[in-house]
C-alpha cells in the first residue's frame, strides 16, 4: 500500500484545476491551495480507489462484466492495453449516442461489422466493383473504429468506468437512467454528483491514468478469478453443510444479506447497483 500511495503521488494525482476552474461540489476532496492550484487530499483518492476495487472485485465475480471509457488522449493507451489484456470492453474513439440506452441497435451495427469482416476473409469482396469495395472497406473501418472494443459485449455490463467526467458526460447520464453503477477519476473540475464511486485524481495525468486503470484491471482479475473458482465448485460441496445437518433449524430459509450491507457506513453503497444487476 505504502508503495502505491507513493507511486500515486509521483505520478501527480494530487494536482487538481486552477483555483478559477473548479466544481465546488468537489471542495469534499480538497486539501489545500498552492500557487492557484487546488491540491487534492491524496487519503481521499485512496479511499475511493479501495471502494472502487472492491466493488468491481464483487461485480465482476458475480458474472458482470464491466466498460471502461476514457476518449481523451492522455486515457486511450491505457485502457487499451489493460482492459484488453482482461478482455473486457471500453470505448477510447466516440462515445456513441445510445451505446447503451439503445444497445439493440448498437449490437446490429456489430453483426453488420461481423459481415463485412466474412465478406473480407472470405475474398468474397473481389466480386465486387471498385467503386463497392472502397465503399464497404470505409464502413469497415469507421464500425471498428467507433464501436471495436464493444464488439464482445453481448449483453449490458455490470458497471462503467469512466476517466474524466466533463468528456463522458453522455455515457454518465446514460448508465444513471439504466441504474448502472459507474467509477471515475474526477478532477477537481468535474462533478462527482454524476458518479456512484468517485476517485478524486489529476485527470490529466497519463501516468496517474495509467496506475488507477492498472489497478482496477487487477480487481478484474481478481473477480474472473473467483467467479471461475466458484464455476469450479462440485453441486457436492455447496450442499455438504446441509447433508450434515448444519443449516438452519426448524426448516427456516437462510437470512439473505443485503448488498449494501458489504459496503461501510462511511464509504457508502454505489447508487442503482442492486438495480443493475
Amino acid at each position: 500500500m505504502a508503495s502505491l500511495v507513493q507511486e500515486l503521488i509521483e505520478a501527480g494525482i494530487h494536482f487538481g484545476q486552477r483555483r478559477s476552474n473548479w466544481n465546488p461540489k468537489m471542495a469534499p476532496y480538497i486539501h489545500g491551495v498552492r500557487n492557484q492550484i487546488h491540491i487534492l487530499d491524496v487519503r481521499e483518492s485512496i479511499k475511493g480507489l479501495l471502494l472502487a476495487k472492491r466493488f468491481i472485485e464483487q461485480t465482476v465475480g458475480r458474472g458482470k462484466d464491466v466498460c471502461f471509457v476514457g476518449t481523451k488522449r492522455q486515457a486511450r493507451g491505457a485502457i487499451e492495453q489493460y482492459a484488453a489484456d482482461v478482455q473486457m470492453p471500453f470505448v477510447t474513439e466516440r462515445w456513441l449516442g445510445g451505446t447503451l440506452t439503445n444497445f439493440r441497435t448498437i449490437r446490429e451495427r456489430l453483426k453488420r461489422l461481423e459481415e463485412l469482416d466474412r465478406i473480407v476473409e472470405s475474398g468474397e469482396l473481389k466480386n465486387y466493383s471498385k467503386k463497392m469495395e472502397s465503399q464497404l472497406l470505409r464502413e469497415r473501418k469507421k464500425i471498428q473504429r467507433n464501436l471495436g472494443g464493444v464488439r464482445q459485449m453481448t449483453q449490458m455490463p455490470g458497471a462503467l468506468i469512466v476517466v474524466d467526467t466533463n468528456r463522458e458526460k453522455n455515457a454518465l447520464l446514460e448508465a444513471k437512467s439504466l441504474g448502472i453503477p459507474t467509477v471515475c477519476l474526477v478532477d477537481t473540475d468535474g462533478d462527482p454528483d454524476l458518479v456512484d464511486i468517485p476517485i478524486p485524481g489529476n485527470d490529466d495525468s497519463m501516468r496517474t491514468i495509467d496506475i488507477i486503470v492498472r489497478e482496477l484491471c487487477d480487481a478484474v482479475k481478481k473477480g474472473k478469478e473467483g467467479r471461475s473458482t466458484s464455476a469450479g465448485e462440485a453441486p457436492g460441496e455447496k450442499s455438504s453443510g446441509r447433508d450434515r445437518g448444519e443449516g438452519p433449524a426448524d426448516g427456516a430459509a437462510p437470512r439473505r444479506r443485503s448488498s449494501r450491507s458489504r459496503y461501510s457506513a462511511s464509504a457508502g453503497a454505489p447508487a442503482g447497483g442492486e438495480s443493475a444487476e
